[in-house]
C-alpha cells in the first residue's frame, strides 16, 4: 500500500511538472501626450479581440472604456485610490450594471496584490505582481481556491509603451477576465 501511494505521488508530481501552459493573448499599451492610455488586446492567434482606453482626471481617478473588436462599447471600469494607496476599481457592463470589483494594494517594494469579487461581493480570484530592477512585471493569477491558473509578463520599452503576454493553464481562458 505504501509503495502504491509513492507511485501515485510520483505520477502526480510528474504530471504537475509537465503541465501545459498556453499563450492565450497579449496586450499592447501606448500613452499619448495627454496621458490617455490606449490598449489593444489580441488573442493567442494575434487577432484583435478588443481595445481599452483609459483617462485620468485631476483627482487621480481613472475611467477605462472597453470595446470589442468592432468598436462597440462592452463596459467600463472606474478606479480611485485612497490615501493609503489602495485602489478600488468598479467594473460595469455596457448597460451600467455592476459586474464586479477589484481591490489592489501595494507593499513597500512595489509588489501589488489584486483581489477580484463578483457583483455580489464574493471572491473570484486574485493576482500578485512583482516588478524587477529593469521594470519587467510578472503577474501570477490565482483562482478562488488559491491555485495558480496563469501568468502575465510585461515589459516597457524606452518610449513608455507596454507589452504584456498572457499565459494560462486553460486554452479557453479569455484575457478580458484578467
Amino acid at each position: 500500500m505504501k509503495k502504491l501511494s509513492l507511485v501515485i505521488l510520483a505520477m502526480t508530481l510528474a504530471l504537475t511538472a509537465n503541465a501545459q501552459r498556453y499563450n492565450v493573448g497579449s496586450s499592447y499599451t501606448t500613452t499619448d501626450y495627454y496621458g490617455t492610455r490606449s490598449t489593444t488586446h489580441r488573442n493567442g492567434y494575434g487577432q484583435i479581440t478588443g481595445t481599452s482606453t483609459a483617462t485620468t482626471d485631476c483627482f487621480g481617478n481613472t475611467t477605462t472604456t472597453h470595446r470589442d473588436s468592432y468598436g462597440n462599447s462592452i463596459g467600463t471600469s472606474t478606479s480611485s485610490t485612497d490615501c493609503y494607496g489602495t485602489t478600488t476599481t468598479t467594473h460595469r457592463d455596457r448597460y451600467g450594471n455592476n459586474t464586479g470589483s477589484t481591490i489592489t494594494t501595494s507593499d513597500y517594494y512595489g509588489n501589488t496584490n489584486s483581489r477580484y469579487t463578483d457583483s455580489y461581493g464574493r471572491s473570484i480570484g486574485s493576482t500578485t505582481s512583482s516588478t524587477d530592477y529593469y521594470g519587467n512585471t510578472t503577474s501570477s493569477h490565482r483562482n478562488i481556491y488559491g491555485n495558480t491558473i496563469g501568468l502575465s509578463t510585461s515589459s516597457t520599452d524606452c518610449f513608455g509603451n507596454r507589452s504584456t503576454r498572457h499565459m494560462s493553464d486553460d486554452l479557453d481562458t479569455d484575457i478580458w477576465s484578467w
